[in-house]
């Protein structure tokens, strides 16, 4: 079954030095962008990380520091990635909770204003877990008939989840063939923020969910501790978290104007 598409939508992978969002950098990352009438364009990119590959890292994936040494930096490819997805909704393998939120902290390091406001994103993950709870190996064998080879390499597993996808829209009719209507299939939580720092409360306002402020409205903290905010900011979390935070705290300020 072909997806049904309003605007195109960019399947995904990448492999990364690790898998800390805030710390972490990408080694190589994979494209495969689907155009409403079914034309496909794809690019790989091998990236050099500017940070050491760790040899645990290396043996998941194969790729090694001297193999990206002279290739390009994320910054360098910024440009031509954010001009490949821009325009499209975004898909993966686990990508609401990893790929997504580490893709937008290397675009804004690389000074390139990335959100998700204008688009859906769909987990085929998620879809896979609800149904039937396997890895993307499995996934691939249990839904596509076949096995995965070179599996941990980006180009694989992003074509291998572009076909999962079509094949779970085949088997299972009540699920929409409708990226917006997926996208809210495979959302887990009312996150704000990428890394789930940041959630929505029943009335739609922002609450923080960790730490000494768990639960609490986000406005109502930095009113209170107007301190918190600035901790936040020098602090380790996610460049996204800090941008949404920045948001809140403007939006504040404007309506005391």
């Amino acid at each position: 079954m072909e997806l049904k598409l309003n605007r195109p939508i960019c399947f995904f992978d990448l492999e990364t030095t690790g898998t800390d969002v805030a710390r972490d950098r990408i080694v190589e990352i994979s494209i495969v962008k689907v155009f409403p009438n079914g034309n496909k364009e794809s690019r790989t990119w091998l990236v050099n990380p500017t940070i050491s590959i760790p040899p645990q890292a290396t043996a998941v994936h194969g790729i090694s520091n001297e193999k990206v040494a002279s290739e390009p930096t994320f910054k360098e490819l910024a440009p031509q990635i954010h001009q490949l997805i821009k325009d499209a909704d975004l898909a993966g393998y686990n990508s609401d909770r990893f790929d997504i939120p580490l893709l937008a902290e290397e675009l804004l390091r690389a000074e390139v204003d990335f959100d998700m406001k204008n688009r859906v994103a769909v987990d085929v993950q998620t879809i896979f877990h609800k149904k039937e709870e396997r890895t993307l190996s499995a996934a691939y064998r249990f839904y596509c008939n076949q096995t995965l080879e070179n599996a941990h390499s980006a180009e694989a597993d992003t074509l291998a989840t572009y076909e999962i996808l079509k094949a779970q829209l085949e088997r299972y009719p009540d699920l929409p063939n409708d990226m917006k209507a997926l996208s809210e299939f495979t959302t887990r939580k009312k996150a704000v923020d990428f890394a789930g720092f940041i959630a929505l409360d029943d009335q739609g306002r922002e609450i923080f969910t960790f730490g000494k402020h768990k639960g609490a409205l986000v406005e109502e903290v930095f009113d209170k501790e107007p301190g918190y905010f600035g901790w936040i900011q020098g602090a380790e979390f996610p460049l996204y978290t800090k941008k949404v935070l920045t948001g809140i705290k403007l939006r504040k300020l404007n309506t005391k104007l």
